[in-house]
C-alpha cells in the first residue's frame, strides 16, 4: 500500500479562486493556480511525485494547528526539544477593503511566515513544484531575491529571503533561527501568456499581504456572522469554510476543492468535485442563511442563469457545471498518478455532468423561495429562467434518473428525485405572484398534487416499514430522511418515524454513523464499499430535532461532528473500520448538513423553551 498522509492532517487555505491543503507537518501537499480546478502545481496529496513545498523544524517534534480567529489564516506551532517554531500560512486575498469582495482580486500568491517563539529552531525547506498534476518538472533558476520556476503553461516564483540550492527540480535549505527571529517566504504564480510575470515580493510586502488577508477575512466575518445558538463556533467556522469552497468570479461554489480521495482505501469510488453541483451550491446557499447571512445570493442565480442557459421552455439543467459557467465536464483519468495510499485511477472530470437528475430544479427553487427578498423579481431573465424550471418539471417528473447519489447503473425511479420534483412546484407556487406567473399556478399545484399522492403510494414499502430508495424497492437510503426538511411531511408522522427507526437500526455502522446506503444491493453499477456518510448523520440529527426529540439530535449531532478534525474540518465520509476520514476533503456537503442540523436543534429547543427562535 502506497503511503499517504492521512486526510484528518491537511488544513484548508483558500482566495476564493483556488485553494491549498496544508499538512500537519507544515508541507503543502495541493495547490491548483489560478482555479480550484486548474492542474496542480503541488500534487503530493495524491503521488509524492507530484510535488509539495514543506517547511518544518528538523528532527523530532509535536505540531498543534489552529485557524487565527475568525479567519481562514493558519497557524501551526511545532514545538521540538531545543525551541518552538510558529508557521503561519495563507493564499493572499488580495485586500482588505471591501469584505463582499474577499478575493476579487486575489494575486495567486501562497503566503507562509516562520517565526521562533523560543530556544533555537533548525528549519528546513524543501521546494519541488510539479505542474500539471506533476507531468512537468520545472527548471529552477536563481533570481535575485528567491527562484523562478519555468514549465508548462505558467510560471511561478519564490521569494526566499534564504538562499536556496537547486538540484533537479528541487530546492532546499535549512536555517536555524532563534528566538523572535521571523522568515516570510511567498509563492507567486502566472500565466505564461499573461501580461504580468510573477515577481519576487519583499519580507515588508509578505508581512503587509498577509495582515491584509487576515483583516480581509475578519472584516468579512464581523459583517457577515451572527449566528449565536448551540456549536457557534462550529456553525461559523463551517460558514467561512463554505465561503472559502465558494469562486469569487462568478459565485460558483465548489462541492470539495479536491479530487480523487476515495470512498474506501484502494477503492475506485474516486471523483473530481472541484465544480459546482445544483444540489451542493443550493444546499451550501441555504446553509449560508444561517451561517453567514450571505449577500451573494444575486450573484448566484446570476451564475445560474447564465451557466444554464437553454432555449426556453425546454429549460432542462445539467446537474453541475464548471465554476466557470462551463458545461462539458468530460472525465479522464491520470494513470501516471498513483493515487491517495493506493487508490486508482485518478480522476479530473466529472462524467455525472450528463446525467439526468430530476431532483435539481427542486433545490434550485427553493433556495429562490428562500432568498426572494433578495433576487430581483423585476430581471426578465430570473422571471423567465425560475418558472421555466417549474414548467420542465411538471413535464418530465415521471421520467428515471440517475438519482441524488449519481449512480452509475440503469436510471430508476428515485423517491429523492420524485421529492425534489414536488418541492419544486411547491416553491414556484409561493414564488408564482413575484415572478408574474401566476396563470401557471392552477397547472403546477395539481401535478404537485399528484407528485405527492404517488410518492405515498409507490415510494412507501410495506416489508421494509420504511420509505425507500427508489419505488418499488425495499432498499433502505438515507436521503428518504429529507422528506420532513424539505415539508413533505412532518417529522413526527407516524410513518416517517418507522423510516427514522428502520435507518437507525438498518443503515448505520457501529458508531452510529448513517450509510448513504448499501452498495452491496448493486444500485450504482460500481465495485466494493464505501464509509459512512456525514451529511446524511447530521440529517438524521436534524430530523430527530424536527421531530422533538432533542436528546436523540443532540447525541447524533456530536457523534458527527466529532469527526472533524482538529482544525474544525469534515470530509465527506469516515471509514467504519478506523474512524479515519474518506473522500474528497473539506466537503462543502458535510459543513451544510452541520450548519442545519445545529440550527434545526437550536429552532426545536427555542419551541421547547417558549423561547423567540
Amino acid at each position: 500500500m502506497v503511503v499517504s498522509t492521512p486526510i484528518e492532517d491537511y488544513a484548508l487555505l483558500s482566495d476564493r479562486r483556488s485553494a491549498a491543503l496544508v499538512s500537519r507537518t507544515g508541507s503543502v501537499d495541493w495547490l491548483c493556480f489560478p482555479r480550484f480546478d486548474s492542474p496542480s502545481l503541488f500534487g503530493a496529496l495524491l503521488d509524492d511525485a507530484a510535488g509539495s513545498w514543506s517547511i518544518r523544524p528538523v528532527g523530532q517534534g509535536s505540531a498543534t494547528r489552529r485557524y487565527l480567529e475568525a479567519t481562514m489564516v493558519l497557524e501551526t506551532r511545532f514545538l521540538t526539544p531545543d525551541g518552538a517554531l510558529t508557521v503561519t500560512d495563507a493564499l493572499a486575498t488580495g485586500g482588505d477593503g471591501d469584505p463582499h469582495a474577499l478575493g476579487a482580486h486575489a494575486p495567486h500568491l501562497l503566503l507562509r511566515s516562520v517565526t521562533c517563539g523560543e530556544g533555537t529552531v533548525d528549519v528546513e525547506l524543501l521546494f519541488r513544484p510539479r505542474p500539471e498534476y506533476g507531468l512537468v518538472v520545472p527548471l529552477l533558476s536563481p533570481i535575485a531575491g528567491g527562484i523562478n520556476a519555468r514549465g508548462g503553461p505558467a510560471s511561478a516564483t519564490l521569494s526566499s529571503p534564504v538562499e536556496l540550492t537547486i538540484e533537479e527540480g528541487t530546492a532546499r535549505a535549512t536555517v536555524r533561527l532563534r528566538a523572535g527571529e521571523t522568515l516570510r517566504f511567498a509563492l507567486h504564480w502566472a500565466a505564461v501568456e499573461g501580461s504580468t510575470a510573477p515577481r519576487v515580493h519583499a519580507d515588508d510586502q509578505i508581512g503587509e499581504e498577509l495582515d491584509r488577508t487576515v483583516r480581509a477575512w475578519r472584516a468579512w466575518s464581523a459583517l457577515h456572522q451572527n449566528y449565536q445558538g448551540p456549536w457557534r463556533e462550529q456553525v461559523q467556522h463551517s460558514g467561512r469554510v463554505l465561503q472559502a469552497l465558494s469562486y469569487q468570479p462568478t459565485g460558483a461554489i465548489v462541492a470539495a476543492p479536491t479530487t480523487s480521495l476515495p470512498e474506501t482505501v484502494g477503492g475506485e469510488r474516486n471523483w473530481d468535485y472541484r465544480y459546482t453541483w445544483i444540489r451542493d451550491a443550493s444546499f451550501t446557499m441555504d446553509a449560508l442563511w444561517v451561517a453567514a447571512c450571505p449577500d451573494e445570493a444575486s450573484e448566484f442565480f446570476a451564475f445560474m442563469t447564465t451557466a444554464a442557459a437553454t432555449p426556453q421552455p425546454e429549460a432542462r439543467l445539467q446537474i453541475m457545471y464548471g465554476i466557470g459557467g462551463e458545461h462539458e465536464l468530460s472525465e479522464r483519468s491520470l494513470p501516471h498518478l498513483s493515487g491517495w495510499r493506493g487508490s486508482r485511477p485518478v480522476r479530473v472530470g466529472n462524467g455525472a455532468w450528463s446525467q439526468q437528475q430530476l431532483d435539481v430544479a427542486g433545490e434550485l427553487l427553493a433556495t429562490a423561495a428562500l432568498f426572494a427578498d433578495q433576487l430581483d423579481a423585476t430581471d426578465p431573465t430570473l422571471r423567465a429562467f425560475l418558472p421555466s424550471l417549474a414548467d420542465t418539471v411538471a413535464r418530465v417528473w415521471r421520467e428515471p434518473d440517475h438519482g441524488i447519489w449519481e449512480i452509475r447503473g440503469e436510471p430508476r425511479h428515485f423517491l429523492y428525485s420524485k421529492l425534489m420534483c414536488w418541492a419544486a412546484l411547491d416553491r414556484a407556487l409561493g414564488l408564482a405572484d413575484r415572478l408574474g406567473s401566476a396563470e401557471r399556478a392552477g397547472d403546477w399545484r395539481g401535478v404537485r398534487d399528484e407528485i405527492r399522492a404517488v410518492i405515498l403510494r409507490e415510494g412507501w414499502s410495506e416489508r421494509a416499514q420504511a420509505y425507500t430508495q427508489s419505488f418499488g424497492s425495499d432498499a433502505l437510503d438515507a436521503s428518504a430522511l429529507l422528506l420532513p426538511v424539505v415539508g413533505f411531511l412532518p417529522a413526527d408522522d407516524p410513518r416517517m418515524r418507522a423510516t427514522i427507526d428502520a435507518i437507525v437500526h438498518r443503515l448505520t455502522d457501529e458508531r452510529g454513523l448513517v450509510y448513504r446506503y448499501r452498495p452491496d444491493i448493486g444500485v450504482d453499477g460500481l465495485p466494493g464499499q464505501e464509509g459512512t456518510f456525514l451529511p446524511c448523520t447530521f440529517w438524521l440529527a436534524q430530523v430527530h430535532a424536527l421531530a422533538g426529540d432533542l436528546d436523540a439530535a443532540r447525541e447524533v449531532f456530536a457523534r458527527a461532528v466529532g469527526h472533524a478534525n482538529d482544525v474544525g474540518l469534515l470530509a465527506e465520509q469516515v471509514d467504519p473500520a478506523t474512524g479515519a476520514l474518506l473522500g474528497n476533503f473539506p466537503q462543502a456537503f458535510s459543513h451544510i448538513g452541520l450548519v442545519n442540523a445545529a440550527y434545526a436543534i437550536d429552532q426545536a429547543e427555542a419551541a421547547a423553551d417558549g423561547r423567540r427562535s
